[in-house]
């Protein structure tokens, strides 16, 4: 496992930047499971006061101070502000999830002096990994992936 990946797990505090009306959504889904795995999780959306029940925060800048990482689940086109929004604030660790990636993002993030993941799923690595999750996991370790 590389550096950036065992500094982001290793907080407790964790923004998701990306967690939606639609229940459906991957970042509702990284909401719920760091939640359970003991995360601290603080949801990030900037028009919800609360979704599912959990107060929402309109900004990475609304939790300066409270939050040691992010996860970011949003398209593409919106990352590189929350990736300056971050360097702003002072937070140092970004994790960009699969399908939000992009390499000017992965640049802009290195540029700002931000420790980035990028094109990893989260919930592959934020311990304790379980079910399906556990499962790919072995196999990518299996095959040198991971």
């Amino acid at each position: 496992m590389n550096r950036a990946i065992e500094e982001f797990i290793s907080k407790k505090r964790i923004a998701v930047v990306g967690v939606s009306r639609n229940p459906g959504k991957f970042g509702n889904s990284v909401l719920a499971e760091l939640t359970t795995r003991g995360y601290e999780v603080y949801p990030v959306h900037p028009r919800a006061e609360e979704i599912g029940g959990v107060r929402c925060h309109p900004s990475l800048t609304a939790l300066q101070g409270t939050v040691d990482a992010a996860v970011v689940c949003i398209p593409r086109a919106a990352v590189e502000s929350v990736l300056r929004e971050a360097a702003a604030i002072g937070l140092k660790n970004v994790w960009i999830q699969q399908g939000a990636e992009s390499p000017a993002a992965v640049a802009l993030g290195q540029a700002l002096g931000l420790s980035v993941v990028a094109g990893k799923c989260i919930l592959m690595y934020a311990p304790p990994v379980g079910g399906f999750h556990g499962f790919h996991r072995t196999v990518n370790r299996l095959f040198g992936r991971l």
